[in-house]
């Protein structure tokens, strides 16, 4: 994180409790179930990762500076194009309203930022990365912080101890399936040695191909889709 827009350094953060949300808790509410079928907005995925990074950095009323320098930019937007970062957008008449990015590490996806330039934007972009992270077979959504907008779509906070172990056997796990060595050679500050097995980035996509009868890949998938993904957690 930096300190403002304008500050030539970052600087490491590592809370001593961990915003997380569980895959399968999400809380699609009866009226965030009606917006996320209306198709109130036209998501897409990875279309406008710069553009979105940037609205994530414009200053709001609630949020007069904000953390991403140039340095993160630069930093995310090199991730972007080597395909361990993604953004998903939500659109109105054009207009990019509000969305979120991250990056992945084997099966674990670390939530950077989210905005909303329109109500309700950010709820319907992150009830689209959830469905696809649970479409690609992720195992970890990291929100770093807890919020109360977060806290009420399911995220919940637990203690650092908890939520590295957590995370070593996210990518443990991925590393013993792909057949990299998951308790031998262990990698930075215990972490498992690569290669990690990743998640599914495009699973989604080809579920609402297969629901729309067509290549969706564009975009993501209507809304039905999302919300029977979100509503089935067996």
């Amino acid at each position: 994180m930096a300190d403002a827009a304008d500050d030539p350094s970052v600087h490491w953060v590592e809370p001593r409790l961990r915003a997380i949300l569980p895959l399968d808790g999400f809380r699609l509410s009866r009226s965030l179930k009606k917006v996320v079928t209306g198709e109130k907005f036209r998501v897409t995925t990875d279309r406008a990762f710069t553009d979105m990074v940037a609205l994530c950095a414009e200053p709001a009323d609630d949020r007069p500076t904000t953390w991403i320098n140039p340095v993160i930019k630069a930093s995310y937007d090199r991730l972007f194009r080597l395909g361990h970062a993604h953004s998903v957008e939500c659109w109105q008449g054009g207009a990019l309203v509000g969305g979120l990015y991250g990056v992945t590490l084997g099966r674990a996806f670390f939530g950077e930022s989210m905005v909303s330039r329109a109500r309700d934007a950010s709820k319907v972009a992150l009830a689209h990365l959830v469905a696809r992270l649970r479409a690609g077979g992720w195992q970890l959504l990291d929100c770093q912080f807890i919020t109360p907008h977060l806290e009420s779509l399911g995220a919940i906070e637990i203690p650092q101890a908890d939520y590295l172990r957590r995370l070593y056997s996210v990518l443990a796990g991925g590393a013993a399936a792909g057949g990299g060595a998951a308790g031998a050679g262990a990698g930075v500050a215990g972490l498992p040695s690569p290669p990690f097995v990743a998640g599914d980035w495009g699973a989604l996509d080809a579920l609402g191909a297969a629901a729309l009868g067509e290549d969706s890949a564009t975009g993501s998938p209507p809304g039905y889709v999302i919300a029977q993904l979100l509503t089935n957690t067996s």
